[in-house]
């Protein structure tokens, strides 16, 4: 008998949510598009990252999808990404940065592209 171990079993969710003042809502805006740049020029495969702003103007989640520990290494040694959270860190919010683990429970679309999205163990 063949385990099937699916990809989303090594997948990595990471939650982050923070809100900062309003008026540092711009400058924060302008580092997360540098850090999404970055990711972009990259072409990282193995990196879903998003970062959505709430109603209020200065709320922030940020949730990445890191499809193996390597993948979330890339982001954290990005230069855009440490300069980013050096800011914010700098910036004194309103409420510090909050991390989650998540599990991923469903989704309507395929998160990564690949030829193999399972793999016999």
């Amino acid at each position: 008998m063949h385990n099937r171990l699916n990809i989303k079993d090594k997948m990595k969710i990471v939650k982050v949510s923070y809100t900062i003042s309003a008026d540092y809502a711009a400058q924060n805006i302008a580092n997360v598009r540098a850090v999404m740049n970055e990711l972009q020029q990259l072409n990282a495969g193995g990196i879903n990252y998003n970062t959505c702003l709430q109603e209020d103007g200065k709320t922030f989640i940020h949730t990445a999808f890191f499809k193996t520990e390597e993948d979330e290494q890339i982001l954290n040694e990005l230069s855009s990404f440490k300069q980013f959270r050096q800011a914010l860190k700098a910036s004194d919010p309103e409420v510090p940065p909050k991390q989650n683990r998540l599990t991923l429970v469903g989704t309507s679309t395929e998160i990564f592209k690949s030829e193999t999205a399972t793999h016999e163990i």
